[in-house]
């Protein structure tokens, strides 16, 4: 089996969604000949059932459409925030595995999806948690990334390592 480049899984995802919208747009009866219309027996039906029959087929085609793309971000495990300059910009939420001591300059952070970010700036805070729960945000200009811990106000600069 051919294996594809998690980039090249991650185009032809953000592809997909394009393809099959313009695929929905059509009507069923304008996507078959009309012999295959017609040895379908859709042609016996009503104006309203083919309406109805569009419909389904265009909502059916958009829920799939979307496991697709799920499915191709899952096999290539490109979950890239803070790695990379084409990156998602979406905010991680997660917790932090096992005990929290509190942030300090070089300390690493293991949350509990396997990702892996270490402080970079002096941000303090004295606290003894066990599974913290944290949001990881983008900033809005530049490229840079802060953790703060649930209930707590101080954030610290990070950048993902893992």
């Amino acid at each position: 089996m051919t294996r594809i480049a998690p980039a090249r899984l991650l185009a032809l995802a953000a592809l997909l969604p394009l393809a099959t919208s313009a695929l929905a747009q059509q009507k069923i009866e304008q996507q078959m000949s009309y012999e295959q219309f017609k040895a379908s027996g859709l042609d016996k039906l009503s104006a309203g059932e083919l309406a109805n029959l569009n419909a389904w087929l265009e909502g059916k085609l958009e829920v799939e459409t979307a496991k697709a793309v799920e499915g191709v971000r899952q096999e290539s495990g490109d979950d890239r925030r803070g790695l990379t300059q084409r990156e998602s910009r979406d905010p991680v939420a997660a917790a932090i595995t096992g005990a929290f001591t509190g942030f300090g300059k070089g300390r690493q952070f293991t949350l509990d999806n396997g990702q892996v970010w270490q402080q970079i700036d002096e941000a303090s805070l004295s606290a003894k948690l066990d599974n913290p729960k944290v949001r990881i945000t983008p900033s809005l200009l530049g490229g840079a990334w802060y953790l703060a811990v649930d209930g707590y106000n101080t954030r610290a600069k990070v950048q993902r390592v893992k």
